[in-house]
């Protein structure tokens, strides 16, 4: 382990390193990671970064610091277990966030503990060091091949995103990012492992019962967090487990938000 000059935290990661190559750095299951410094929070604070919708991916980039790891190669899991451990080493476990309340529809100002986040419990005998899976589509009857996506993978499929919206009518890129993330995944449909096949396949034999069945069980295998919280309504007293917003503020104290020049 390197000696540094910064203080350093060892985390788990929620794949446990099974979906990386034997030897690789983080198949042992722990990643090493920096405490943000004024380094980062340039990053944070950073108008064009965040215009371009990368400050998050550039404070990733940043925090790793385990020796032999490239960030391209940190499955999407382990990556947001990484910017989890980033806020709470940085600004404590306490996450203050407004949410619409589901049973009344109006805002409600929560107090999130990112402490209590676990990591979903997923099969891992399912997993495996080469990060290739196989999967029936129930409808098509066609065998598929595909990988779990990689921080690497979500750069290029924004990229591509982006340069989508720059050419079409489609200025929030919501018609493409589903397709554009299948073909990312899927790299065999039964047996037939050229690009341009795959993505007209994709794009226009892939069934959307088939898309539903494959996305449930890639999200029954994919190692994460449960990004989830228990909410309980100020109005009617009733509780409903809700996504946690992973928006702007997530990473910004609330004295930023206040006065993001200061």
């Amino acid at each position: 382990m390197a000696n540094y000059e910064f203080p350093t935290e060892i985390i788990d990661l929620p794949s446990k390193g099974k979906v990386y190559p034997q030897g690789h750095p983080l198949s042992k299951g722990t990643i090493e990671i920096k405490y943000m410094t004024a380094k980062e929070e340039d990053i944070l604070a950073s108008q064009n970064l965040i215009r371009k919708g990368v400050v998050l991916d550039k404070l990733f980039e940043s925090v790793v610091v385990q020796e032999g790891v490239q960030t391209g190669d940190i499955l999407i899991g382990d990556k947001n277990a990484i910017l989890l451990a980033t806020r709470i080493l940085g600004y404590g476990a306490q996450y203050d966030v407004e949410v619409n309340d589901p049973f009344t529809g109006e805002a409600q100002k929560v107090a999130i503990d990112l402490s209590k986040i676990q990591i979903k419990e997923v099969n891992e005998s399912l997993l495996n060091s080469e990060n290739k899976y196989e999967f029936d589509l129930p409808t098509a009857k066609k065998k598929i091949k595909f990988k779990l996506l990689t921080h690497k993978d979500e750069k290029d499929i924004q990229a591509e995103i982006q340069a989508m919206q720059r050419l079409s009518k489609d200025k929030d890129g919501a018609g493409a990012e589903v397709s554009t993330r299948l073909r990312y995944m899927i790299q065999d449909v039964d047996g037939n492992t050229d690009r341009g096949f795959i993505n007209n396949y994709v794009k226009n034999n892939l069934l959307a019962r088939d898309t539903r069945a494959f996305r449930n069980y890639v999200a029954q295998i994919s190692p994460d967090l449960d990004l989830k919280f228990n909410f309980t309504s100020d109005i009617t007293g009733d509780t409903e487990a809700l996504d946690i917003p992973l928006g702007a503020g997530f990473f910004y104290p609330s004295e930023w938000l206040l006065n993001p020049t200061s």
